[in-house]
């Protein structure tokens, strides 16, 4: 099988700690091979420093990474131009660390790995090293439609996935100010049909249920709180349902995620990023 590629994020952030930890981890937690795209001599220092025993192997191509997984560390290695201080993320490492992001989907796209985990960034000094996206999803985004042959690809859905709940959110890093504009109905059909289809093949649903939150207080109180969910949100689930696709909604956010809510749906579709993203993490934090 073939493995997974991790990028270790900003380095003198957790991301190496939890690529250390989880290669510890391994047997434990039966974790499949991965290699790391990332800096081999970063890792061993911070092994050290961690009192981890971390055998690291440098490997020349993806797919020597099963292979070596159970005996060492496997590291594409790309160096890092000044050795990391934990705590104190640097500019000067940023141009290595948005080359690894590039470099994993990469791999994916070309069939040496089978996908790719992404450990945190520091945005904000890799944005004076030239980086220009909201988040890891929007450039990962740009990299697919960079490297896909054809020069597209589908709108990007981030599902986090916690327990029992799955939950997308429509709009993932924008300003709440931006966020009704950009509220439509081929978005919401999109999103929709590529959340279906991902339930079916990624999580083995022979019918997935969606339920999408609206976008205003109560859902819009039937367009006495804003006319979004009435207009355009309840339009598009009726398309929907009617394609054959098993879409509620919209449904008033603020009561989609007791436990009795959760057990109705597969997935909740929300609008804008902190409806979905709180409950995950208030319920799952870890």
């Amino acid at each position: 099988m073939l493995p997974i590629a991790l990028t270790p994020g900003d380095p003198a952030g957790i991301g190496p700690d939890i690529t250390l930890l989880a290669w510890v981890d391994r047997a434990a937690t039966a974790l499949p091979a991965f290699v790391v795209v990332g800096d081999a001599e970063a890792l061993s220092t911070r092994a050290t420093e961690l009192g981890l025993t971390v055998p690291i192997r440098r490997v020349g191509h993806a797919s020597e990474a099963v292979s070596a997984f159970a005996d060492a560390l496997p590291v594409l290695h790309q160096p890092l131009p000044q050795h990391p201080r934990a705590g104190a993320p640097t500019a000067e490492n940023g141009a290595a660390v948005i080359r690894a992001i590039e470099t994993a989907p990469v791999l994916a796209m070309q069939g040496h790995v089978r996908a790719v985990t992404t450990a945190p960034i520091a945005k904000h000094v890799l944005y004076r090293a030239g980086f220009t996206h909201p988040g890891h999803t929007e450039f990962l985004h740009a990299l697919s439609l960079i490297n896909a042959p054809s020069k597209t690809a589908p709108r990007p859905v981030m599902l986090l996935v916690a327990d029992d709940l799955r939950a997308a959110p429509l709009t993932i890093h924008e300003a709440i100010r931006d966020v009704p504009s950009l509220i439509t109905a081929e978005a919401i059909d999109e999103t929709v049909r590529i959340l279906d289809d991902g339930l079916r093949s990624s999580f083995g649903l022979p019918s997935p249920r969606i339920a999408v939150s609206g976008l205003n207080p109560h859902a819009g109180e039937a367009g006495t709180i804003g006319c979004e969910d009435r207009d355009i949100i309840e339009p598009s689930i009726k398309t929907l349902v009617a394609d054959g696709i098993h879409v509620t909604g919209p449904h008033s956010a603020d009561t989609m995620f007791h436990r009795e809510a959760r057990e109705a749906y597969d997935a909740a579709l929300t609008m804008f990023h902190d409806q979905a993203l709180i409950p995950v993490k208030t319920l799952a934090f870890d």
